[in-house]
């Protein structure tokens, strides 16, 4: 029985692993709710906005287990005895848990016919999509905690290029995608909430694979390139390093002016009404 007892308590996850691990686990939920989502969106002919009922859920679930991926990884760059704290591990979980929030209230409102964003036609509805806000401000503010951690707590071997692009990818990442998602949820800017501007409100003929409208301007080709900065700067990093390591925070630093000025300009382009192509 003690033997028992003390293989388990061996063969247990270190504390410091543990952040990644539940992030990792929880990418892979996503992608297994891929699976039947990716079978109905062939196999169920119902749309809603002129696109598939199911295509929203398929997108969110692969995109968000890249976001918990990208954040399992960057999580590794944390000195140990930090990944180890409550601190780190409660946002990986917090991370998964709002995703899963999201993903489950998407596919309950597909399988419904229903819009799960902008939708207050109901009392049920609009708690839940205020709900979502939540949910979603969380997943932002949790990602950009991270990169404030890995700013401060960051390994001591890590190339200044990585540890830069990391912090600076996750803060600036999160900021500009909480600015953009803020607005389109607003209806300040525009007459509607909402992802279209001008034209049609219809996904009908959308570019493909990002599903982007060309009818008038789409607030998410901003959100797109906001939020993929998670991921561009980290790897912008991991390149200066290798390349020219001498200059790597000022490549970095270029990268991120760069990326931003890229969400300022798809932004103020889907404002005047303009499809991205």
């Amino acid at each position: 029985m003690m033997e028992a007892v003390a293989t388990a308590a061996e063969a247990r996850l270190p504390r410091e692993e543990e952040a990644s691990a539940a992030l990792f686990a929880g990418a892979a939920m996503l992608l297994a709710l891929s699976v039947p989502t990716f079978a109905a969106l062939w196999l169920d002919p119902r749309t809603l906005h002129d696109a598939s009922v199911w295509e929203k859920p398929l997108k969110f679930e692969l995109s968000l287990a890249i976001h918990m991926v990208t954040l399992g990884l960057l999580a590794t760059l944390i000195r140990p005895e930090a990944r180890a704290g409550w601190g780190v591990r409660s946002l990986a979980a917090l991370t998964v848990f709002f995703s899963l929030f999201e993903l489950l209230y998407m596919a309950l409102q597909a399988a419904r016919g229903r819009a799960s964003h902008f939708n207050n036609d109901t009392v049920s509805e609009a708690v839940m999509y205020a709900l979502m806000g939540v949910g979603a401000l969380g997943l932002v503010v949790c990602a950009f905690l991270l990169g404030a951690v890995i700013a401060r707590r960051g390994r001591a071997d890590l190339g200044k290029g990585l540890k830069f692009g990391a912090a600076s990818g996750l803060m600036l990442g999160a900021a500009l995608t909480l600015l953009v998602a803020g607005l389109m949820s607003s209806g300040v800017l525009v007459d509607e909430a909402g992802h279209w501007v001008g034209g049609v409100r219809s996904d009908a003929n959308a570019l493909p694979l990002f599903g982007w409208v060309r009818s008038g301007g789409d607030l998410r080709v901003p959100h797109f390139f906001a939020t993929h900065m998670m991921q561009g700067l980290p790897l912008l990093g991991i390149v200066a390093d290798r390349f020219a390591p001498s200059r790597a925070v000022l490549i970095v630093a270029g990268g991120a002016a760069a990326g931003t000025a890229i969400v300022a300009a798809t932004f103020a382009q889907a404002l005047a009404g303009l499809p991205l192509i």
